[in-house]
């Protein structure tokens, strides 16, 4: 499991240049600050470090679309070109913006997207209550 500390340290080790990857899924969830921990980190990367990690000799994978899933690590695995919306910088990181991550996971739609889109909503609304009282 990764806290925000354990994930950021863990996103610091990895050779890869902030231009070609960005965090995605429950990652995001946790430097946004909607979750505490996840289990694992998903990144979503360019095309180019798709090449370079394939040329590698990472585990590779094929949608149907053409993009890969590269399996990193035990614990990391990488999506090309998986994005909505934009990066922002977290804590030296580029994360999706929370619309983005919000839009991704409607694509899932799995039930845990969906309980982590209303998780997201209500952590939303709350922030949103309390900037308006400061």
């Amino acid at each position: 499991m990764f806290d925000k500390y354990s994930l950021l340290r863990r996103l610091q080790e990895l050779p890869f240049s902030e231009q070609e990857y960005w965090v995605i899924a429950g990652s995001a969830m946790v430097l946004h600050g909607f979750r505490s921990q996840t289990h694992d980190i998903d990144l979503g990367c360019s095309t180019l470090l798709a090449d370079i990690l394939e040329q590698q000799g990472y585990t590779v994978s094929r949608y149907e679309d053409g993009t890969r899933k590269i399996l990193y690590s035990e614990d990391v695995e990488i999506f090309e070109n998986w994005i909505e919306g934009t990066v922002e910088i977290i804590s030296g990181v580029p994360v999706v913006c929370v619309d983005g991550l919000i839009r991704m996971k409607k694509k899932l739609g799995r039930d845990k997207d969906l309980t982590d889109i209303a998780l997201i909503e209500k952590v939303g609304e709350t922030r949103e209550h309390f900037s308006k009282k400061g």
